[in-house]
């Protein structure tokens, strides 16, 4: 049972005004989004939310969260701030309903991911799509369904101290770092550090006695289960020489991967619907810690097994003309330009090309990490990119013969050199970061080449 404006009203301090029994279904913060009968939450997010209300009313909202009382026929909540009222929602609600096991991921690369093959992995509820930070968790959490057997959170952050509020809206029982990268390396004056601290807020976090899991590789996760605030969790390093790890990986093509997953006192086979090592990485991590905290290894297994890749986030396709085009348009960093890189190359057919969009937010080294993405690229054995956006010369520069650099798509799409000549039966990478919408390089190849 949801919540009703009346419960809402004491739980979040809020004066009521009209009927106290609607059960909204779920809250809307943009009314291009919001479905009739839900709770429009105005809020003052670069433009006041309060001047949308009445459109919202209009499109069906069946009652507002405002700071001041409108002139509208439906009921109001009002508070003295509309954003720490949401956080408050969202807060009351996991407390009400919350389940045996709460878990929280985060990491530069892979969180989502990771979030559902845990979710998979422990049967349990999830943060559906990005909703991953102060404003988008909140929304999720309002309206979580009771009698779950996990809440899987994605905790993002471009900023210091968004992970710690996050934590403190939900307190995770439980623990993910992927992998500590150079995401919004700009907004980090002490580089990696200050990224490894930011992400570090999730383990700070974590109620008494949780446990959390990172890659036995990544330095920055050895520092943060060395840092005095994280000393009271337990870190588990998964890979190889730790007591968790994973072995005999074997690509099963377009189906996906086959690994085992090794554990202190038995191996677990495990198939993948995804593609690629950096997959079997973050199946690993989401299976330790859904064994951690006590989920039976058969359904854990199996719910791997289940997870099937979304659009942008490794869906493959099959082209008419032979290849195969990897989307990982969704967004991007070096680190996982180069995983999906590995990815595509495990894939028999033509030769392996990338159309990439730029990677944003990395600061005063923006085009020397260019540079060295686009070497990265040349080594692992791409023969062509098409790259667009600010920094695609450097990262052309980086990868030598073979890569054309466009300032923006339209250019890239419209010149005789961009997407027309790449040739029929290669196999294609796309990806690029969110501000460079690489979804449309998808959408035109599959449109100009078809699929099979």
């Amino acid at each position: 049972m949801l919540f009703d404006l009346q419960q809402v009203a004491s739980l979040i301090h809020a004066e009521l005004r009209g009927d106290g029994s609607i059960f909204p279904p779920a809250l809307s913060l943009d009314t291009r989004t919001l479905q009739p009968g839900e709770c429009f939450v105005a809020l003052h997010a670069g433009r006041d939310g309060h001047a949308y209300a009445a459109k919202a009313v209009e499109q069906g909202a069946a009652c507002l969260l405002v700071d001041h009382f409108l002139n509208l026929p439906v009921p109001q909540l009002r508070v003295p701030d509309t954003l720490a009222a949401l956080q408050a929602w969202g807060q009351a609600r996991l407390k009400a309903v919350r389940p045996h096991a709460v878990f929280g991921v985060t990491g530069s690369v892979g969180k989502t991911s990771t979030k559902d093959l845990l979710a998979a992995a422990t049967g349990g509820w999830k943060t559906p799509g990005n909703r991953n930070n102060t404003l988008g968790m909140p929304q999720a959490l309002a309206t979580m369904p009771l009698g779950e057997s996990a809440a899987v959170l994605e905790m993002g952050m471009s900023t210091p101290g968004e992970i710690k509020r996050l934590t403190e809206i939900a307190p995770p029982d439980f623990g993910v770092i992927t992998l500590i990268g150079s995401s919004h390396m700009e907004n980090f004056p002490d580089g990696e550090q200050g990224i490894a601290r930011a992400k570090g807020e999730l383990i700070a976090g974590l109620r008494m006695g949780g446990a959390w899991v990172h890659l036995a590789t990544d330095p920055w996760c050895r520092w943060i289960s060395e840092q005095p605030w994280a000393a009271r969790e337990m870190a588990v390093p998964v890979g190889n020489g730790e007591e968790f790890g994973w072995q005999n990986i074997e690509s099963l093509g377009p189906r996906g991967e086959r690994f085992i997953l090794r554990c202190p006192e038995y191996d677990l086979p495990i198939d993948l619907r995804l593609r690629g090592a950096h997959q079997v990485r973050n199946a690993s991590l989401a299976a330790v810690i859904a064994l951690l905290a006590g989920f039976d290894r058969e359904q854990v297994a199996a719910g791997l097994g289940s997870v099937e890749p979304e659009s942008g986030r490794g869906r493959l396709h099959a082209m008419a003309a032979g290849g195969w085009l990897l989307d990982e348009s969704y967004n991007a960093s070096g680190d996982s330009m180069l995983a999906c890189t590995e990815s595509l190359l495990e894939l028999k057919g033509g030769e392996p090309m990338a159309v990439l969009g730029c990677i944003r937010e990395l600061g005063e080294n923006a085009e020397r990490m260019h540079r060295e993405v686009g070497e990265g690229l040349r080594a692992r054995g791409l023969k062509r990119i098409w790259i667009y956006g600010d920094f695609a010369p450097a990262m052309a520069a980086g990868f030598g013969t073979g890569a054309l650099a466009f300032p923006d798509f339209d250019t890239m799409r419209d010149d005789p050199s961009g997407l027309g000549a790449i040739p029929d039966g290669s196999n294609i990478l796309v990806k690029g970061s969110r501000y460079w919408t690489s979804e449309q390089a998808v959408a035109w190849l599959l449109d100009h080449k078809g699929t099979s």
